[in-house]
């Protein structure tokens, strides 16, 4: 009878809807997950025109998935990280550059107070001995926030270097989930949760680097960094290295089968991206700075020293001795600078102060500063810090619009591919009374198929 089959294949596409739907419940809190549907179809009637139809089919079993949004998803992810990373960089160099007990400038201030101090009385051990005092507590200052930077490029390149094998087993997993689901979709295997792995995967390398997909007829998902270079092609993936080079900085690889490419360690994006931007941009310019504050100011300060006289008349010592290279402190006091051999006279009269003044004069000249160019001795530490501080709100303010973005992509993302309580408790309702009604179809046809035998009988 059709009324039976029409109503068993009711009740069978019920109870697989009852069952996709109870999936979606039992993962509604497991992340990365893309709820599930059915697709009904009505199974046409057969020859005759008193044919109704016999019965529903399952058509297919639907993945509701976007990829338009699971792209842009992707695409917040990497502008997140990009952003995310240099930050704590960021407000260390501003707490450390900006506080005046660790300032440049609060230690240039003291330093040229005391020279200012010294010109009441030229003659003073104890004021002269004070010039020496606050030039080494500015050094210190100097050598400690260059300790900083270096530091800071040392936690970079240890973060970089960490990073790169996440890429590569990353790689890996999604070349593997490819061949995974190649083989599953031939099969006709359901891949829902091997391409919800595989979307976690790529979502987890998008915060890494940037990166753009590409989807296969057979199901599986190519992978590329956005600047073109292949990351996976069906189940074959690329390894990424790190290697140092000559300028102490690393250097980014990708080979690809029996291909290499060079890698822009900025233009990468993610992650990457922002770790090689902040050292590239930021931190090794300032750090730079910092080094032509501390060597013109040891430079111009020692030369007009040396035009000037000691106490006893012999010409001036130098008070700096500047190496940018040491690893103990760019800037000292020379061993050889005593409160009595500083050449503050011009005419090697003890009481003199003329050259004095010049020294002090040195704080309004001129130096250049590679991030910035020519600027007063005196302002040049306030101005990189005033740079480093829109540098630093810029990052900030394209921080927050990255996480708003992100925030919104993954809004949208579970919109469409999210497991929503109240939609499915209402699939669960209908299906269930989807079902109730197939089976009391079968009742309805047991009970005339007994009439009928009952008559014939």
């Amino acid at each position: 009878m059709s009324i039976m089959n029409n109503a068993l294949s009711g009740a069978l596409a019920a109870q697989l809807a009852l069952n996709t739907t109870s999936q979606n419940v039992a993962n509604v809190k497991t992340p990365g997950y893309t709820r599930q549907g059915i697709l009904l179809s009505a199974l046409p009637p057969g020859i005759g025109p008193m044919s109704a139809g016999n019965g529903v089919a399952v058509s297919s079993l639907l993945r509701f998935s976007d990829s338009y949004k699971s792209q842009q998803m992707w695409r917040a992810a990497s502008e997140l990280g990009q952003h995310t990373e240099p930050q704590t960089y960021f407000t260390q160099l501003e707490q450390v550059m900006g506080d005046d007990a660790s300032s440049i400038s609060s230690g240039m201030d003291d330093f040229f107070k005391a020279l200012n101090a010294v010109s009441v009385d030229p003659t003073s051990t104890p004021l002269r001995q004070a010039v020496i005092t606050t030039a080494n507590s500015m050094a210190q200052r100097i050598n400690s926030i260059n300790d900083v930077m270096s530091n800071q490029r040392l936690s970079i390149q240890q973060q970089r270097t960490a990073t790169v094998p996440q890429v590569n087993v990353l790689t890996k997993n999604i070349a593997d989930l490819n061949q995974q689901i190649a083989s599953a979709q031939s099969g006709g295997t359901n891949t829902s949760a091997l391409m919800d792995a595989r979307d976690q995967a790529i979502d987890t390398l998008a915060g890494l680097v940037s990166l753009q997909t590409v989807d296969q007829p057979n199901g599986a998902r190519d992978v590329s960094l956005r600047t073109g270079q292949p990351l996976v092609v069906g189940g074959s993936s690329s390894t990424m290295t790190i290697q140092g080079n000559a300028s102490g900085g690393q250097t980014l690889s990708l080979k690809f089968g029996n291909q290499s490419f060079s890698l822009d360690g900025v233009n990468v994006g993610g992650q990457l991206g922002g770790l090689n931007d902040f050292e590239s941009n930021i931190l090794l310019p300032l750090q730079q700075s910092v080094s032509d504050i501390a060597g013109q100011m040891a430079a111009n300060v020692n030369a007009q020293l040396a035009l000037g006289f000691a106490m006893d008349g012999t010409a001036g010592t130098p008070l700096f001795v500047f190496d940018a290279t040491s690893s103990s402190g760019m800037l000292k006091i020379s061993g050889a600078a005593t409160a009595a051999n500083l050449g503050f006279s011009a005419d090697g009269t003890p009481g003199n102060s003329a050259n004095l003044q010049k020294i002090i004069d040195l704080k309004n000249q001129p130096i250049t500063i590679a991030s910035i160019g020519s600027v007063i001795l005196g302002d040049a530490d306030t101005q990189l810090v005033g740079k480093l501080g829109v540098d630093s709100q810029q990052n900030q303010a394209l921080l927050a619009t990255a996480t708003t973005v992100r925030n919104q992509a993954v809004d949208d993302w579970n919109s469409t591919s999210g497991v929503n309580s109240d939609e499915e408790a209402v699939n669960l309702v209908e299906y269930q009374r989807m079902y109730q009604a197939n089976m009391k179809v079968i009742s309805v046809a047991n009970t005339l198929f007994d009439a009928t035998l009952a008559m014939m009988g």
